[in-house]
């Protein structure tokens, strides 16, 4: 029995300290202070992290639920099936942000139009963008889905509901960061001071600090793409792919699921890609909600984020919903990717070049 006169061992002392490390508390530490901004990011963070709780609990309980699986017989803004999940994690977010006073908005891609807070606007600050749930065709089968957010300060103080400042690039983001709902629940997050994971303790219920500073490989063994749209890829993917095929050291991982290869991607080092297609160039993830807070996450760790073509940061959105190709990962395993498209652009204008020659 320990002697209750007896200072605890350091080691053990400093393991409690790690150990405790709450989410909340983290952003605190991040700004080394309790600033204004410092004390909002905390409590926006806090109302992440409870919007997670709930659906981490709805999602384990999904097949006991009633009305919890399937799809609900309509389709989204951008005119896809929607999950029943869908529309709870949805409904979720709303009402926990309609609750912390520091939230003006939300803007979600379940939703056509941003979704105002009157009562928060004369004092809330911030904008919420975030997509509910990440791989929501997973959940009926049991597999990883996720959700991914973004922080912005909110533009302006002029309620006209369009949404329009909301299309600025995504160096315009102040906090990013995903939920993964798999074996554990883990939140990872970036406030721009590094990238760190924290895992939900159930007993506790409190997401606790797990990985600090996380830096994603310069290279990693990971290539995670869906090969089973080959031939509707442009040529240069299609080229990425067999040089992959070719070449000694490559794993082929994908889920269906953004944010659980997102996940493998940062800790393990690789590649993940959802290019454009033939038919539609512009790809499928959208900028706001899913490529711009990912590209925020993995520049902080050390790695890129591209649509092959240029820094997914530096995309400026023409619509709230917007597309765009993701080329996202380790540093090398992105070039890598670009330099096949690049390639494949320099032949093509060189083509157009000897054509208006010719002509």
């Amino acid at each position: 029995m320990t002697d209750p006169e007896q200072p605890l061992d350091l080691d053990h002392k400093y393991a409690l300290d790690r150990d405790c490390t709450t989410l909340s508390r983290h952003v605190l530490q991040q700004f080394q202070s309790f600033s204004a901004e410092a004390q909002d990011l905390s409590a926006l963070m806090n109302r992440v992290a409870l919007a997670a709780k709930l659906i981490a609990r709805h999602l384990s309980r999904a097949g006991l639920v009633e009305d919890a699986l399937g799809f609900t017989g309509r389709t989204n803004v951008q005119g896809e099936s929607v999950k029943k999940m869908d529309v709870y994690a949805n409904q979720v977010f709303i009402s926990v942000f309609q609750e912390s006073g520091l939230v003006c908005r939300l803007a979600s891609e379940e939703m056509e139009d941003p979704y105002y807070i009157p009562e928060n606007c004369p004092i809330g600050r911030y904008t919420l963008l975030y997509d509910p749930i990440d791989g929501s065709s997973n959940v009926d089968i049991n597999l990883n889905v996720g959700a991914i957010f973004a922080i912005r300060r909110q533009g302006s103080e002029d309620l006209d509901y369009s949404g329009k400042d909301l299309l600025q690039d995504g160096h315009q983001q102040i906090a990013a960061g995903y939920v993964l709902y798999g074996p554990s629940t883990m939140l990872v997050y970036s406030i721009g001071k590094g990238v760190h994971a924290f895992t939900l303790d159930p007993s506790l219920g409190e997401f606790i600090l797990a990985s600090e500073n996380i830096h994603v490989p310069d290279h990693g063994p990971v290539y995670s793409v869906n090969e089973g749209n080959f031939w509707q890829c442009e040529e240069s993917i299609r080229n990425y792919i067999r040089y992959v095929h070719r070449h000694e050291g490559y794993t082929a991982r994908y889920s269906g699921a953004l944010v659980g290869d997102f996940h493998r991607i940062l800790f393990q080092g690789g590649v993940f890609l959802y290019p454009g297609t033939i038919k539609k160039p512009e790809g499928k993830l959208r900028l706001l909600y899913e490529s711009a807070p990912l590209a925020f996450l993995i520049e902080q760790a050390g790695g890129r984020a591209s649509t092959g073509l240029q820094n997914i940061l530096d995309v400026v959105p023409d619509r709230l919903h917007a597309r765009t190709p993701l080329i996202i990962g380790s540093k090398e395993d992105v070039a890598l990717v670009e330099s096949f498209i690049q390639e494949e652009q320099r032949e093509r204008q060189e083509q157009e070049i000897l054509a208006s020659k010719g002509n």
